[in-house]
């Protein structure tokens, strides 16, 4: 699993695997229920597996310390 983080955007993104190739995430799934001012979307290949989860407003429903300590994107 890794982890990284656009500060200047609030954006997080975990990864399940070393690295997503180019075309491999094939559909977006949005999540409900995720606090009014964050989205969640899970990333999928062909075969439904998750390859990630992008969080656009990540201070709001991840733990700071996890997205303090994880590299910065911007």
């Amino acid at each position: 699993m890794h982890i990284e983080y656009d500060r200047e955007n609030d954006t997080a993104y975990v990864s399940f695997v070393a690295r997503i190739a180019d075309g491999a995430a094939v559909r977006q799934v949005a999540v409900d229920g995720v606090a009014p001012e964050a989205e969640v979307m899970l990333d999928l290949d062909a075969a439904g597996r998750m390859l990630g989860i992008e969080v656009i407003g990540a201070r709001r429903v991840l733990p700071a310390e996890l997205l303090d300590g994880a590299p910065s994107v911007s």
